[in-house]
C-alpha cells in the first residue's frame, strides 16, 4: 500500500491509515480462512466455524488516539499498530482487557480526541443544521481545513441510539464555528444542499434533532443512504487569511467522504436498532 498511499496529515503512510491497513489484512485473512492450507488458517477456520467471534472493531486506544483493529475471540489484534507512531511494531496482540481500547462515549469524548490526536479545533454543526442530528460536529485543522464529523458506522450508531438527544445536547454546549468557517462551507455547497439548510444557525440545529424525534418510522435505510450522500458531497475547504481582511475559501476538490462499512439500515423502522454489521474474518 505505501506505494501509492499519500501524506496524511503531512505525515507519510502508515500515518493515518489504521482502516485501509486493517480492511487489506481482514480481506486476506478471508482468503486465506476459504483456502485453509496452512496449520494457522486451519486453526483459524475451525476457531470461526464453531462460535469464535471475529470482527474489524473501533474506538479510543489508551485515551490517546482513535484506532481501528481485529477483535479475534478475546484478543485485541492491531495489525496497523505503527499508523501513529512509525518506530512501534508494526502488529500487536494483547487480551483486549489490556489492550486500553475502549468506546466513544458521547461527542465530546470524541472531540476530546479529535483534538488530542489530529490537533484539530471541534465546533457544533450550525453551518448544515438538516445534517447535524448525524455529524454534529465541525472540526478545523491547524492549516485551517473544514471539514465535517463522523460518517463512521459507530458514531452513527451512537448518535441514533438515543434520538439524537447526544446531539442535541452537543449543538446546545459546544461553541460555534467562526462565521468565515460557517460562510467558507456553506458558500461551496451544492445547491440543493444549500437550499436544505436555508438557515445556519444553533437553533435550526438543535430543531433538526427534535424534529427527526417524531420521525421514528421513516428513518430507513432510505434515510441514512441520502443522509450519508449528502455529508459525501460536502466539500473539505480551507479557510486562507489574506492580507484585504478579507476571507478567501480555496476548494480541496475532495470530500468529507469516510468509509461506513458496516452500516446497516434501521431495522423495523425503529431508530435506536441503528447496527454495526460484523466483519467477521
Amino acid at each position: 500500500m505505501a506505494a501509492n498511499a499519500f501524506a496524511r496529515r503531512d505525515k507519510a503512510y502508515p500515518y493515518g491509515y489504521c482502516l485501509e491497513i486493517t480492511q487489506d489484512v481482514v480481506t486476506n485473512l478471508r482468503a486465506r480462512n476459504a483456502r485453509a492450507r496452512s496449520s494457522a488458517a486451519r486453526a483459524l477456520s475451525a476457531f470461526l466455524k464453531h462460535g469464535g467471534v471475529g470482527t474489524m472493531v473501533w474506538g479510543v486506544l489508551r485515551d490517546r488516539y482513535f484506532q481501528n483493529a481485529i477483535q479475534l475471540g478475546s484478543l485485541y489484534v492491531d495489525v496497523a499498530n505503527d499508523s501513529v507512531d512509525p518506530l512501534k511494531p508494526k502488529v500487536e496482540i494483547l487480551p483486549m482487557a489490556e489492550s486500553g481500547l475502549e468506546l466513544v462515549r458521547d461527542i465530546p469524548h470524541f472531540a476530546l480526541i479529535a483534538e488530542r490526536y489530529w490537533g484539530v479545533r471541534s465546533y457544533a454543526n450550525t453551518a448544515l443544521p438538516a445534517l447535524a442530528p448525524l455529524f454534529p460536529v465541525i472540526i478545523v485543522d491547524p492549516d485551517q481545513r473544514v471539514l465535517l464529523q463522523s460518517k463512521t458506522g459507530y458514531m452513527m450508531r451512537l448518535l441514533a441510539s438515543d434520538r439524537f438527544q447526544k446531539s442535541e445536547r452537543w449543538l446546545s454546549a459546544a461553541p460555534e464555528p467562526p462565521l468565515a468557517v460557517v460562510q467558507g462551507v456553506r458558500n461551496n455547497c451544492p445547491a440543493d444542499i444549500l437550499a436544505a439548510n436555508p438557515a445556519a444557525t444553533r437553533e435550526a440545529s438543535l430543531e433538526a434533532c427534535r424534529a427527526l424525534r417524531g420521525r421514528a418510522a421513516s428513518l430507513d435505510a432510505a434515510w441514512i443512504d441520502r443522509m450519508g450522500e449528502m455529508f459525501d458531497r460536502v466539500p473539505q475547504i480551507r479557510i486562507l487569511n489574506v492580507p484585504a481582511k478579507s476571507i478567501a475559501v480555496h476548494d480541496m476538490t475532495r470530500t468529507n467522504a469516510r468509509s461506513v462499512t458496516g452500516v446497516a439500515a434501521l431495522r423495523s423502522n425503529k431508530i435506536n436498532a441503528l447496527v454495526l454489521e460484523g466483519m467477521g474474518v
